[in-house]
């Protein structure tokens, strides 16, 4: 891409646009957002915002929606119809705007939220409305510089290979940013291509997600919730009324700079620090921390006097346990356990134990939501719960996506079993590892940012493929997803599985600059296990380099 060319082009936009590249002085950051255009991938698009191709911005964000309806307008031979949502990050809402304002412009009537909203109403949205696809703007657990964009089918699903890289070929196909058509969202309006939603939908959702309520008995146990200033707060506090929750007041508003917290990404212990402060100062039993889009939740528990984190696989073998155990009598040959290839094996022992199948797919909730889909088509299989150890659950099918607010009500359920029957959640996980055995599970990320990291990444993922089994010891195998495996498509991730039953991956993550390392572990007890990942983080650290 000739970087001095589209300098050029894109001052030509606005007044704002021209600024913002003009005072750019940096060579590199010029290089950064010009050296490609910010690639539209089976997830969206996602990406740092500000000015250029290679950067999320209304004009982006209008090509996107673009290629967007173009497919859906060869795709379906019918009126259409798509909801749009978007969550509290900055220009979120400003983003939304010019999506349904580019769908109304090319005849596709669109149902957009009135305030900022969870992914999974989104999903759930989509269904309820009879749309032929939704749009969110959101970068999830992304740091505030992110913004981004996802998709929707007709059920609710994040589009999965098959049907995503028909809309990338469709997004790749507008060249002129320029010559992008859009209605005025006000004129929409009032025109009637563009439908506000207001709060019965919401209402709809919520009443879907306490169908799966499995414990309503009286307890006392004390919950601090933070939404992280994200679209959690309404939801999951009206979902957990009637229980006794304390929110963290600093972060209960919508904050796009999120000035709270380093990064609003409840998988990281940080991200807890003020809830867990108010758990103390409360004497709380379980802290609950969401996500800006309200899709993950990570959880703090008071056990012994001190608050400890439950890790998204933990917790993920605690819901299976307590889910199944509650519905056991319900359970048949059909009942099906989903998760992906790098969840940890303890949630999927503990449903193998009642009986159930186990699917596993590639990395992405949108290949969980999409089982759901064939399950109801083919009636061979009936889901029961999904999972990802990035802190993503859902039970039920009433959306396609990892959902925190059934999540959140689920976790605080279980914490009051448990307590009510003197136990923590910490508690709980002994017992299940003295049955089950011992896991350990890990995450490394590395972050390698712009054209020099992406090249590093694509090094280190050639490099690991050629040395084979020599890298480690113990290797019982080798799986290589890029070659495609089985039914699953093709993904860049490579497995080690290891003759002691553990195993770690490695894979580029879709939506960010970072190389993503995964451990599973086993021992006949912590000591142990915790060994065995020390030996296998030493050798890949030396091998991608701190």
């Amino acid at each position: 891409m000739n970087i001095q060319k589209q300098l050029e082009y894109w001052c030509t936009f606005d007044e704002n646009t021209k600024n913002e590249l003009m005072g750019i002085t940096d060579p590199k950051e010029l290089e950064d957002r010009f050296y490609k255009e910010l690639e539209f991938g089976t997830g969206g698009l996602r990406g740092i915002m500000g000015a250029g191709p290679n950067r999320m911005n209304r004009y982006t964000v209008a090509k996107a929606t673009k290629g967007y309806a173009d497919y859906l307008i060869n795709r379906f031979p019918k009126a259409l119809s798509v909801a749009v949502a978007y969550d509290s990050r900055n220009n979120s809402r400003e983003f939304a705007r010019v999506a349904a304002g580019v769908l109304a412009a090319n005849g596709i009537k669109v149902y957009v939220f009135d305030t900022l909203m969870p992914t999974p109403v989104l999903s759930f949205t989509t269904k309820y409305l009879g749309c032929d696809g939704g749009i969110v703007i959101t970068a999830s657990h992304n740091p505030k510089e992110y913004n981004g964009y996802k998709i929707y089918d007709e059920k609710g699903c994040q589009l999965v290979p098959e049907y995503a890289n028909e809309v990338i070929k469709f997004v790749n196909s507008v060249t002129d940013l320029k010559s992008v058509k859009a209605v005025d969202f006000d004129e929409g309006v009032a025109k009637g291509a563009i439908n506000v939603i207001g709060s019965e939908v919401l209402d709809a959702f919520l009443a879907e997600v306490r169908k799966q309520s499995l414990y309503e008995k009286e307890s006392d146990l004390k919950i601090v919730y933070t939404p992280l200033h994200g679209t959690g707060n309404i939801p999951v506090r009206k979902i957990l009324e009637g229980m006794n929750v304390s929110v963290v007041g600093s972060q209960e508003l919508p904050d796009g700079d999120f000035s709270t917290v380093r990064s609003p990404n409840p998988e990281e212990k940080d991200a807890l620090t003020l809830a867990i402060e108010q758990a103390r100062a409360e004497d709380a039993d379980l802290v609950l921390g969401t996500d800006p889009d309200c899709d993950r939740v990570g959880t703090a528990v008071r056990h012994n006097g001190e608050y400890v984190l439950i890790s998204g696989n933990q917790m993920g073998a605690l819901l299976v346990d307590f889910v199944l155990s509650v519905k056991k009598d319900s359970l048949n040959e059909k009942s099906t356990l989903v998760k992906t290839i790098v969840t940890g094996e303890l949630g999927a022992n503990i449903a193998k134990s009642y009986g159930l199948k186990i699917v596993d797919t590639l990395t992405g909730f949108k290949y969980i939501g999409d089982q759901i889909g064939k399950y109801e088509k083919t009636g061979e299989s009936e889901f029961v719960m999904g999972y990802e150890e990035s802190y993503g659950y859902l039970v039920g099918t009433h959306a396609r996506d990892k959902d925190a607010v059934v999540a959140s009500m689920l976790i605080c359920q279980m914490a009051s079993y448990h307590k009510n029957n003197g136990r923590t959640l910490v508690d709980a996980l002994d017992l299940i590892y003295q049955k089950y055995g011992f896991y350990l599970d890990a995450l490394d990320t590395f972050v390698l940012k712009g054209k020099d990291g992406a090249q590093k990444i694509k090094d280190i993922m050639s490099s690991m493929r050629s040395r084979g089994q020599s890298l480690f010891g113990n290797i019982e195998k080798i799986y290589d997803y890029s070659v495609g495996i089985g039914e699953l498509p093709k993904e860049n991730v490579l497995k080690y599985v290891f003759t002691d039953g553990g195993w770690t991956a490695i894979r580029p993550s879709g939506t960010e600059p970072k190389l993503k390392v995964y451990y599973s572990v086993r021992g006949e007890n912590k000591a142990e296990a915790a060994n065995r990942l020390e030996s296998i983080r030493a050798i890949l650290k030396k091998e991608i380099g701190e």
